[in-house]
């Protein structure tokens, strides 16, 4: 997975998500806007993203492992049971 580049700043970020209130369109294959990255912030549970290319990688997140999505690139999240958590957009 990569990490966020010293460059970017937070300049958005979504409401607190519920397993029961995350978006249809996050839990299927979907990308950021180029330039955009995004930074996914557990406060509480697992969420397994999972990063599309440019090679499939599968990672379990939750409270002090955050994932980071790159620009444009495809990805999809699942909640692994109770989970609580946000996204914020950097450029």
């Amino acid at each position: 997975m990569e990490r966020l580049p010293d460059k970017v700043v937070a300049y958005k970020r979504t409401p607190v998500f519920e397993e029961d209130t995350v978006p249809e369109g996050l839990l299927q294959e979907h990308t950021t806007k180029p330039a955009v990255w995004g930074r996914i912030v557990i406060l509480e549970g697992r969420l397994r993203y999972t990063i599309h290319e440019p090679a499939r990688e599968v990672h379990v997140l939750e409270p002090g492992r955050e994932g980071i999505i790159a620009p444009a690139m495809k990805h999809e999240i699942l909640p692994l049971g109770r989970v609580r958590f946000y996204i914020e957009f950097h450029k």
